[in-house]
Formats: C-alpha cells, structure tokens, sequence
C-alpha cells in the first residue's frame, strides 16, 4: 500500500479493528459460532451464485448505500424498506448492503431491515470490510446469504487468514464475493479458489473510478469463476459494454440511490 498517503482502506481497516474489539469484547466467539450456524440452517444455501447463473438476462446486484468517503453523504434518511421494495420491483438479481458505520453511516440494522422486507425472495450480500472470523458470524445472524472479503484488505503474508475466512464462509453456506482491484489480487482470488470475483473499479488507494480497470483485469481471471464488475457503471451503454467482455453480475449503488426513483432506474439498467 501507498506509504505516501494514509489511504481510505487503511483508515477504514484501523476505525474497523477498534470496532470490533469493543463490540465484541464480551461475546463468546463459540456462542457466535453457534449462533450462525442455528440461523443458516433455515436458509437456502449459496443464492447469490444460483441468481448469476443466467447468463441471458442482466444481472444487476443493486446497492443500498448511505454514504461514502469520498463523497460524504448520498441518501442518508432513505428508508431501507422503500429501496428494498424499489429495487425488488425493479428486478435486481440480489441486494448489497453496506455494513460499515464509520465512513459510509451503515449498519447491520439496516441489512436485517433490508431482508425483513424483501421476505426472502432475493439474495443478500453484507458489504463490509472483514478480517475477522467474528464478523463472518455477526453476518449469518443478521440474515445475510453473501459476504464481500476484499483481497486488498490482507498482506501477501495474511493469505492463509483470508482462506480460512473465506473457508468459514463455504462451511456456513455463505456464498463469497471476493473483490480485487489487480492482478496480483486476482492470483490471490484464485489461489484460495474463489468461486465469485468482483473486480472493483474504485481504486482503494485514492477512491478514484475507471471502468478501464475490468476491461484491463478480465483477461487475468480464472475460466470458472463469475465475474462481477463493481462501481462507476452509470449506463445501460456501460452494461452491454461490460458484458460483451463477460461480467456475469453488475454491482451499482451510488446511481440508484441518487436517483428519484430506483425502481425506474433500475429497470433501464437492465433493459425492460
């Protein structure tokens, strides 16, 4: 990472970590672990790669997101439950909801909100930076059927971490999408045998958006893997773009929830 520059994901990683430790100081991580693994057992396993497989229709996995570094605040008074239904109505493939409260104001609150109100009719990916097996857990029991484990989140010499998580995951029936940003990350992506990869058009570093980044990366991705392209996909124009190079799923946030109304957003982005 960038020595120059305290970057967005180290600041984010170091608020996370202190998070973590707090909320969690007096929870036992077996009763956690016990916990998830009770609320999975009545849920479908691994959604999210089963509501990609269409390769025929447009695959949108559409955000509900506060707010971010970068921009500060998008739609922050938005309630869950009237996006839920917009982009349900709308036809998204799945539902991301960003977790993370310090920089982008979410909350676990409003991923149970968000699954309370679709009923279970779509797959629900919890948007977070995770590094630790505790959140894993807190994501299960909150109704999730997907987790985000973004590569750039763990050194070369951590890899072995991220596969456990990302293993812990599996064991729980979580369907894993793991975000990368390089080439090198992509090695890591399929060393630990990633099954969903997102390249993510945002550069960590500088919170910058080019979708060159996945018309760069795609060549370097493993056969069987679905791809997914992540941020700064403002057009139908940039969807057709991307799917002609392969993306199987298309994750938007910061467009609909911009927009006056998702669910007429949405529906021009995946073309009905």
């Amino acid at each position: 990472m960038h020595t120059e520059q305290t970057t967005y994901l180290t600041k984010i990683l170091e608020k996370k970590r202190e998070r973590i430790n707090k909320e969690f100081a007096n929870f036992s991580i077996q009763d956690l672990r016990r916990e998830a693994f009770e609320k999975r057992k009545g849920f479908v396993q691994f959604r999210l790669q089963n509501a990609l497989q269409g390769k025929e229709k447009t695959n949108v996995i559409a955000e509900f997101k506060r707010a971010s570094p970068s921009k500060g605040k998008i739609n922050g008074n938005i309630s869950p439950e009237e996006i839920a239904e917009n982009y349900l109505n709308g036809g998204a493939a799945a539902i991301s909801v960003l977790t993370e409260q310090d920089f982008f104001k979410g909350s676990f609150v409003d991923l149970k909100r968000i699954v309370r109100a679709i009923d279970d009719k779509l797959p629900v990916l919890c948007k977070d930076f995770i590094f630790d097996e505790r959140q894993i857990y807190q994501s299960a029991v909150s109704g999730a059927s997907a987790v985000l484990l973004i590569v750039a989140a763990f050194k070369k010499s951590e890899t072995e971490k991220l596969f456990d998580l990302y293993n812990l995951a599996e064991e729980l029936a979580l369907d894993v999408l793991v975000e990368v940003h390089t080439r090198e990350e992509i090695e890591t992506a399929r060393t630990i045998g990633a099954k969903i990869i997102g390249i993510n058009n945002r550069n960590l570093q500088t919170f910058e958006v080019s979708l060159k980044t996945s018309e760069e990366l795609i060549g370097f991705t493993p056969k069987d893997s679905i791809l997914i392209s992540e941020s700064g996909i403002k057009t139908r124009n940039d969807i057709l773009r991307l799917r002609n190079l392969g993306f199987r799923g298309f994750l938007i946030g910061e467009t609909l929830m911009r927009s006056e109304n998702a669910q007429i957003a949405l529906k021009k982005f995946i073309g009905s």
